[in-house]
């Protein structure tokens, strides 16, 4: 009888423990629902829901003030910025010695055509493009990229929104836009082992980099400026797709592209939660990037091309393009225009605090981004 009663209360006594555990569990979850390393959560805690949706901005390089001002995310360093580099060091040091979140320095170090650091020594005038890089011998890539990542550093620059993943041709067999312009470093099956190669030389020195522009620009035309439109097969599209699966270990950020894929969607790709979804199940802490929001294809498309291409474009039609970006799944949000920029943090703030969707989504974007700073050791 003892016995039969001992049995019975370690029994109650293990139901307890294990509703507690689980319990204790639950209340953990619900404490970090984005499974925030430990060393985040007392930051993570004191952030404000504006604070949050500011990391998910990436503006175009502006005065300390400002950058301090709103807290984003990021800046995007063009080859002006870099003409008085003096300058440009002491604002960018001067804005991250205020930040309690160090900003994500983003710029499109490719070589060849797009050479953001070209004018700052004739070292870097001729720095080599991805279609000459991609006929060199891995080491002699990874020594090109440790060399310019170690100028980026020194600048202060630490995401490079390379390497050009796109394909060399379209579903026809006529050269995109990227080969081109000598920016894609598709060529054929030994493509992944230079990328690699790229990427490692850059991580050398501290930078992370950004593939793009998902899931494969193969159109002949600059979405910065015309509306973009591939007519490629879903099978083609799904092929273009395996050079930045094979890195996406390796490579932190993918940046959407903002053609419009007309065999899956008339959204532009960037805009396209399918497609989206497609750059997350990759791996599911990238960071999604979009192009610049102020581009004239995407703006056209939320409003026609008259309204996009006016000196003013309407704040019903850009707040429907912050709304279509957040909701489509992409983490930050790159716009070339300082001023719409703040404008996009206040927008944020208010759609986070009036619906919980939304603050859901903003939370998601801005746990993911912090996790990578994290892991880049930039925090």
């Amino acid at each position: 009888m003892l016995t039969r009663r001992w049995t019975t209360w370690v029994i109650a006594v293990l139901l307890c423990a294990a509703t507690l555990f689980a319990q204790e569990s639950r209340n953990e979850a619900s404490k970090n629902p984005y499974d925030l390393p430990d060393a985040l959560l007392p930051l993570w805690d004191s952030l404000s829901i504006r604070q949050k949706a500011a990391q998910l901005i990436m503006v175009y390089m502006s005065p300390a003030e400002f950058l301090v001002k709103n807290e984003f995310g990021g800046v995007l360093v063009m080859k002006s910025h870099l003409n008085k580099k003096d300058n440009f060091i002491h604002n960018l040091n001067q804005a991250n010695a205020e930040l309690r979140i160090p900003l994500l320095v983003a710029s499109d170090q490719e070589g060849g055509r797009v050479n953001r650091i070209g004018g700052i020594s004739e070292k870097w005038k001729h720095a080599p493009s991805a279609y000459e890089m991609r006929d060199m011998e891995p080491d002699s890539v990874r020594a090109i990229a440790r060399s310019i990542g170690s100028e980026l550093k020194a600048l202060g620059i630490n995401l490079n929104l390379a390497p050009v993943l796109d394909p060399a041709l379209d579903h026809r067999n006529k050269k995109s836009f990227m080969e081109e312009s000598h920016r894609s470093w598709d060529k054929d099956s030994t493509s992944g082992e230079k990328v690699a190669a790229f990427v490692q030389g850059m991580k050398d020195n501290g930078i992370v980099c950004a593939a793009k522009h998902f899931p494969g620009y193969d159109s002949w035309t600059n979405s910065d400026h015309q509306i973009a439109i591939s007519a490629s097969p879903l099978a083609k599209i799904q092929r273009n797709v395996g050079l930045f699966k094979a890195q996406s270990g390796i490579i932190p950020v993918t940046m959407m592209s903002s053609v419009r894929f007309i065999r899956i969607s008339n959204r532009p790709a960037v805009f396209d939660s399918r497609i989206v979804r497609m750059a997350r199940e990759m791996s599911p802490e990238t960071v999604i990037l979009t192009d610049d929001l102020w581009g004239v294809s995407l703006r056209a498309w939320i409003s026609g091309m008259d309204r996009a291409t006016s000196k003013t474009y309407p704040t019903k039609d850009f707040k429907k393009l912050i709304r279509i970006a957040v909701m489509a799944g992409n983490d930050m949000f790159m716009i070339t225009y300082p001023k719409k920029a703040e404008e996009m943090v206040n927008y944020l703030e208010r759609l986070a605090k009036y619906n919980s969707t939304y603050r859901k989504r903003i939370e998601e974007s801005a746990a993911r981004i912090l996790k990578m700073k994290n892991k880049a050791g930039m925090l």
